[in-house]
């Protein structure tokens, strides 16, 4: 017995630190930082897409992930829709000084089409179907839905010059529960709900600064977001 109860108190002395440690801190602000790009190839229907998306723990230096994502976009000509085919690379750190990192490829499906209503209220709906393949989990599927909303201030389109309101709600359903090891997740992933104020700094460039709090089954965080837009 003696040799038992050594061994659980020697055994909850070491994890105690490490669990401690790994907490996340909800109430710390996160900063993520983004580049959005989008092309079309000449007058045609085919074009191109993707982000770098710079995301911490804290302001800067506590990597929540590196974020690297491109695809083929296609908006036929008598449909107000366009589909994408993309790949994303992720690198994932660990919350604090941990140097822990796992890599993710993803490949992805979507679907964006907008509804404007009235002659300021600008809304995008994004349906989006990703593949994963993470490091030591078996293959994962995810579907995300994303509703955006964008409203003009001084203007009534988004010209030079023009002040928006910006706002999403995106959520995270996931496929497989058993992600391998014996790992169940739940069916939810996660949600972000996100407001942003947004300048148009000319025809092919906006910036937006805005907060974004995301809730998953274990913590939920406010993170800042810079942002810049480029149509090329």
């Amino acid at each position: 017995m003696k040799k038992i109860r050594l061994i659980i108190t020697f055994t909850v002395l070491f994890l105690i630190p490490k669990m401690g440690h790994a907490q996340i801190n909800e109430s710390s602000l996160g900063a993520w930082y983004m580049y959005f790009f989008n092309t079309t190839f000449k007058e045609s229907s085919w074009g191109a897409q993707g982000d770098i998306q710079y995301r911490n723990w804290n302001m800067g230096g506590d990597l929540e992930q590196l974020l690297l994502r491109g695809g083929i976009t296609y908006t036929p000509k008598q449909a107000n829709i366009k589909f994408t085919l993309g790949y994303g690379h992720i690198t994932t750190g660990t919350y604090g000084d941990e140097d822990y990192k796992t890599s993710e490829s993803r490949i992805y499906q979507e679907a964006l089409f907008p509804v404007k209503f009235g002659k300021r209220v600008y809304t995008n709906h994004r349906f989006r179907f990703e593949q994963r393949f993470v490091d030591h989990q078996d293959f994962r599927t995810r579907y995300r839905y994303n509703l955006f909303l964008n409203i003009p201030l001084n203007k009534v389109t988004f010209e030079k010059n023009a002040l928006y309101l910006a706002f999403y709600n995106e959520l995270f359903i996931n496929g497989q529960r058993n992600i391998g090891n014996g790992i169940d997740v739940e069916i939810f992933d996660r949600n972000r709900f996100y407001a942003a104020l947004g300048y148009v700094i000319n025809d092919n460039v906006k910036v937006q600064l805005g907060v974004m709090n995301q809730t998953t089954n274990h913590w939920n965080k406010n993170q800042l977001q810079l942002s810049l837009h480029h149509n090329i």
